[in-house]
């Protein structure tokens, strides 16, 4: 049976610390952006720290993603 992404992603969460952390603070990032795009006018502090974070959310996501790739590569042909 293979799991969709979302499907694995909440797997993972679930049983995988390493995992669990990192999506948790790619949530927070998010959060993070969701608050400055809803400003109206962002300063050039506030842009620069939007560019970080943009950046950091995406570092976390291309980690979660290679720990997904690992348990499809390492659970090939089983359930969960």
């Amino acid at each position: 049976m293979n799991l969709t992404q979302e499907e694995l992603k909440a797997h993972l969460k679930e049983t995988d610390p390493e995992f669990r952390k990192i999506a948790e603070q790619h949530c927070a990032y998010k959060k993070q952006l969701q608050e400055l795009a809803s400003r109206a006018f962002l300063t050039p502090e506030q842009e620069v720290e939007e560019i970080r974070i943009k950046k950091l959310k995406l570092l976390l996501k291309d980690q979660m993603q290679g720990i997904i790739d690992r348990y499809r590569h390492e659970h090939q042909g089983q359930t969960v």
